[in-house]
């Protein structure tokens, strides 16, 4: 195919200059086509990739955060065991106790009832002498008291009981939810850790397929560019419209810049991940001129992922001038500009969040520093 397109190249070459201007139209016509299809291509690719990213971001974060309930769901279930633990060993002691109080109050009553067993007025009205009738009021106390103490006790470890044994049926509850909350995370970690696979498994598709892309689109790289340096011989062997223009390498340090405005952003600046800036941005409002440093031919004129609407103009020599960000393009791949014709407007196109222009110069492909080319005042 290359062949064949350089051959024909060749023969518009040396054929007349209509049939040539129309053999070239077609060509470029192809070639925009083809730059479409691409483009849209790999846009359609990395709204993908973006996809299946964001899906794998939050199904680890849901994960992360179904752990953190399971866990905090296991903490909670162990206080409450300890708790119901500690709450089953007291309310034993207290059965215990209360039993053996139970049964003393029994034998206390079962003695005073079946063994006649006096109490403080019968004492008081026996008509003994006064030494031994004190004697028997105070010991009449102090089994009253006794007998008092163990039913009060009774009554206490009864009323603990209770207690104990509300609090154990609220323990109890407790566990059971949170017990169903557990099965409810653990499924719901199972359910992501099934989606991550999933992401996971699209991915790997993905990388697969993007390797096996990568490797075509380098090759197909490598045969435009050997079709570019053949268009180029081919392209330096005829006339230039107009006739011929004076060499851009001649003008360093004469250039203007393409538009008037604040420099905000220079050549070699950092711009995040390790990637420096192969331009300048001039900011400028929306709607200014924006003029062509020096005379050449439109080579690229269309949006551009990253850049916006983008024009590209050869000078000659392999020197490219380029204009990102631009609200319009007003020239057209093939068309003539002269420098200082105005062939954009500045803008913020390509989702820049300032208004105005990005500028590059570039040689033989390769970027460098345009202030170092142009006259500032």
């Amino acid at each position: 195919m290359i062949r064949l397109l350089v051959l024909a190249l060749v023969i518009a070459a040396g054929a007349p200059a209509q049939a040539q201007a129309a053999s070239r139209e077609e060509e470029l016509q192809a070639l925009r086509q083809r730059i479409d299809a691409l483009r849209q291509e790999l846009e359609d690719k990395e709204t993908v990739r973006r996809e299946a990213r964001d899906a794998l971001r939050d199904s680890e974060r849901a994960i992360s955060q179904a752990n953190r309930a399971l866990a905090a769901a296991a903490a909670d279930a162990r206080r409450l065991r300890a708790e119901a633990a500690r709450i089953a060993q007291r309310r034993r002691a207290l059965e215990k106790l209360a039993a053996e109080r139970q049964a003393a109050v029994e034998r206390m009553l079962v003695a005073r009832h079946a063994g006649g067993a006096p109490d403080a007025l019968r004492v008081a009205l026996s008509g003994q002498d006064p030494a031994s009738l004190g004697r028997r009021l105070r010991y009449v106390g102090y089994v009253a008291q006794a007998a008092a103490g163990v039913l009060g006790g009774y009554r206490d470890a009864i009323a603990e009981l209770a207690g104990l044994a509300r609090a154990a049926a609220e323990r109890e509850a407790g566990l059971r939810a949170l017990e169903q909350a557990s099965r409810a995370e653990r499924e719901k970690i199972l359910k992501e850790r099934r989606s991550r696979q999933r992401v996971l498994e699209r991915l790997a598709g993905e990388i697969r397929s993007n390797r096996k892309e990568m490797t075509a689109l380098r090759a197909d790289e490598a045969r435009l560019a050997r079709l570019v340096q053949r268009i180029i011989r081919i392209v330096e062997s005829v006339p230039e419209p107009g006739g011929p223009r004076e060499p851009f390498s001649r003008l360093r340090g004469s250039l203007r810049l393409p538009v008037r405005g604040e420099l905000t952003g220079r050549f070699g600046a950092p711009r995040g991940a390790g990637i420096e800036a192969k331009g300048v941005f001039i900011r400028a409002p929306e709607g200014q001129p924006v003029r062509a440093v020096a005379r050449g031919q439109v080579v690229y004129a269309d949006w551009m992922r990253g850049f916006g609407n983008l024009l590209i103009v050869d000078h000659g020599e392999s020197y490219l001038s380029i204009y990102a960000n631009n609200e319009a393009l007003l020239k057209q791949v093939g068309e003539a500009v002269s420098g200082g014709e105005p062939i954009a407007t500045t803008g913020s196109s390509g989702g820049n969040e300032e208004t105005g222009l990005y500028f590059e110069l570039r040689h033989l492909g390769q970027a460098f520093d345009p202030l170092r080319w142009v006259k500032l005042k």
